[in-house]
């Protein structure tokens, strides 16, 4: 039987700080002139630069306003205090639009003492992390609640309308008045049409999960070819790939579905930009470390994201796309959304939304092996 020694060894691996790895805040061990002598993993994934290269320089560059965290540092280290914490902004590589060619991170800093004077242990956390959790925690209950809803609400509206049908189907049969025919038809078809909504409400919960080994670049092939095959012209489907992304288990299909009806989505918002020849959509995959999903952490996750430069979501409805039956477009069912939704939180991930004008993206998380 492991020794509790053995256990902690093992758990923190052959560095002594690998334990800040499992950690979803970001740690920075630094000396007094900002020289990194250890950063973890989720440092690394929110500034999405190798732990390698970020110990080449100075934390203090990373930040807007260097000289407070230096000055921070430098008090800590003295033993002018024992912990410090401030506001602060911390810069990242350029997302686009971003301004100055940087993208700037709110952050809470914790500097702390630690035993050896020229060093100090340098703690960031989001201020929207807190924020984010709640939202996803929201979602989740959201759609639980919408899916119950959904199911019985469908099985109330299935059994009155198989009797209305029925009905229209027996009076047809006894009118002979061309024109009282045509009503009954327009009973018929409407029945028809109201039954295939339901049957759509319905499927996520009716279908198995057919689960397997799934390739996400495989699924956005998929997808790029079918939009591609649905809109010839004027649109550009770019890959953002990092190919090392693992095989994990799940519903092909499935998730084929969940990408297509967001990629469709934007596609149909480009429609003005196509004509004009500057539509594009993106399909950028990434991995994401240490991820809490559903209130559950994981070490590794999928990063999808599917973004496109059309005009954005309505801001009348942002905060309500993955609600069944709320669409941003004429003609639109506003089911698309709702069953990607579905789909992904069955593989245990979560999808949200960040919309601007110019600028919308949808990400995809769901957890690896």
């Amino acid at each position: 039987m492991p020794t509790p020694k053995s256990l902690f060894e093992r758990f923190i691996g052959a560095s002594p700080y690998a334990a800040f790895d499992h950690l979803a805040t970001m740690v920075a061990l630094v000396h007094t002139d900002g020289a990194c002598l250890f950063v973890n993993s989720a440092f690394e994934t929110v500034l999405g630069l190798s732990r390698r290269s970020m110990l080449r320089g100075s934390l203090f560059e990373w930040f807007v306003e260097p000289e407070v965290v230096r000055d921070t540092v430098a008090a800590v280290a003295r033993n002018d205090f024992s912990i410090s914490r401030f506001e602060g902004q911390l810069r990242r590589p350029a997302s686009p639009g971003g301004a100055n060619g940087t993208d700037a991170l709110p952050v809470h800093v914790i500097v702390t003492q630690t035993d050896q004077a020229d060093l100090a242990l340098v703690e960031l956390v989001e201020i929207e992390q807190q924020t984010r959790k709640d939202r996803e925690e929201r979602a989740l209950d959201q759609a639980q609640a919408t899916k119950e809803l959904i199911r019985n609400l469908a099985h109330e509206i299935k059994n009155p309308l198989g009797g209305i049908r029925g009905a229209a189907q027996l009076l047809q049969m006894e009118v002979e008045s061309k024109a009282l025919t045509e009503y009954t038809q327009v009973i018929i078809h409407e029945a028809d049409r109201l039954q295939a909504l339901v049957d759509r409400l319905l499927a996520p919960h009716r279908k198995p999960h057919v689960v397997s080994d799934v390739n996400i670049h495989e699924v956005c092939e998929r997808v790029r070819s079918l939009i591609l095959a649905e809109f010839p012209r004027g649109l550009k489907v770019v890959r953002d790939y990092d190919t090392s992304i693992p095989e994990f288990r799940g519903d092909r299909e499935q998730l084929i579905q969940a990408v297509l009806n967001i990629a469709r989505n934007a596609a149909e918002a480009l429609r003005e930009r196509m004509s004009n020849g500057d539509a594009c959509l993106r399909l950028k995959t990434r991995i994401a470390r240490q991820v809490t999903l559903g209130k559950q952490r994981y070490r590794l996750a999928l990063e999808l994201h599917i973004e496109d430069n059309g005009p954005g979501v309505p801001e009348a409805i942002r905060d309500r796309i993955f609600y069944p039956l709320v669409s941003g477009r004429d003609g639109g069912s506003g089911l698309g959304l709702t069953l990607a939704q579905t789909f992904v939180q069955q593989h245990h991930g979560t999808i949200e939304c960040e919309s601007e004008p110019g600028n919308t993206a949808f990400k995809i998380l769901i957890p690896l092996p």
